[in-house]
């Protein structure tokens, strides 16, 4: 088993939009925070893209990847993820290649299979396209020939984009990416940060069955961690409550913007409702720094992780950043 301290620390940025606040200070807080964590040593810093929801301002993903690449100097940036079904390989292909020439070495194309989205919304994105389940895997290789070094009287091409080599990982919250990922020896990356159930089964699975590759040599697996970290157990769980508002929304169906923090907020829910948000959080490690150590060694313990990428929704910005101290803190102890 790895040591902790061996464990790669990343970060997974959904970009909130807060309540009273707006996107430009979104964007904003998104680089600072982008800026603390390289400060850190953080190893890459991933942005979502979801679309038509309020409170979330990642939508327009690339765009993102290339103003917090921009923004700071070492840190890997990327797509955590671009999801697929809504983009043609080429334009994906040509916006990635572009980042990787203007920030050579620091751009990651994670790709995801889902819509990110409502319906509506997806057709908005494709129009009438309609998705297969073969259209993933087939799309995820075109992405690789058309980022890879083209060959004699290849055709279509990406360019900016071939011969940038953009590393391309796959991540899921199902079986699916975790076959797909283990079989096209790509890095791969679980969704646990909102759906932990599948976890171990998922990483298992990619294990198991991964055959090395040109692009990696052994399986490597990043799993979303959400944290909440503070002096005490009693003030993160109280700033939790902003995290918990969320989930009660997603779950709810009534998305909004990342509410401030409400004292007792939990105990004001029904039993079901409590009982949802748990299992939704799962992975989550949330308290004060000896909390957070124990969490971290418990999740290094049952999943191998090769490295964790947070995501920490605390309202106040600064009270964010002092979360990812005391985290990076625990896992260096």
């Amino acid at each position: 088993m790895k040591a902790l301290n061996q464990i790669a620390l990343s970060m997974l940025d959904l970009v909130a939009v807060r309540e009273g606040g707006t996107v430009a200070e979104a964007l904003a807080i998104a680089l600072r925070t982008a800026q603390h964590a390289e400060s850190l040593g953080f190893t890459r810093y991933w942005l979502a893209e979801h679309h038509n929801m309020p409170g979330i301002a990642s939508s327009a993903t690339a765009v993102l990847v290339g103003h917090i690449a921009a923004g700071t100097h070492s840190i890997r940036v990327g797509s955590g993820g671009i999801m697929l079904p809504n983009h043609a390989p080429l334009v994906v292909a040509e916006a990635f290649g572009t980042l990787a020439e203007l920030y050579p070495g620091r751009i990651d194309l994670g790709l995801g299979r889902a819509p990110g989205t409502d319906p509506m919304t997806m057709r908005a994105l494709r129009r009438d396209r309609v998705e297969t389940e073969d259209d993933f895997p087939r799309d995820v290789a075109e992405l690789q020939r058309l980022l890879a070094p083209a060959q004699p009287g290849q055709r279509l091409m990406a360019m900016p984009g071939a011969g940038t080599n953009v590393p391309i990982w796959l991540l899921g919250s199902s079986l699916f990416s975790a076959r797909l990922a283990a079989e096209m020896g790509l890095p791969y990356a679980f969704a646990s940060h909102f759906a932990p159930r599948l976890l171990l089964q998922a990483i298992e699975l990619y294990r198991s069955l991964f055959r090395p590759s040109a692009t990696l040599a052994q399986p490597y697996v990043a799993i979303g961690v959400p944290v909440i970290a503070a002096p005490t157990d009693a003030e993160a769980e109280y700033l939790a409550s902003s995290t918990h508002q969320r989930v009660l929304g997603i779950l709810t169906g009534k998305r909004g913007r990342l509410a401030p923090p409400v004292e007792g907020f939990m105990a004001q829910l029904q039993p079901q409702e409590r009982a949802a948000i748990a299992d939704f959080l799962a992975a989550a490690v949330i308290g004060g720094p000896q909390t957070v150590r124990a969490g971290f060694e418990q999740l290094a313990q049952v999943t191998q992780a090769d490295e964790f990428i947070l995501v920490s929704d605390v309202f106040d910005p600064e009270l964010r950043l002092r979360s990812l101290d005391i985290a990076a803190a625990a896992r260096a102890a």
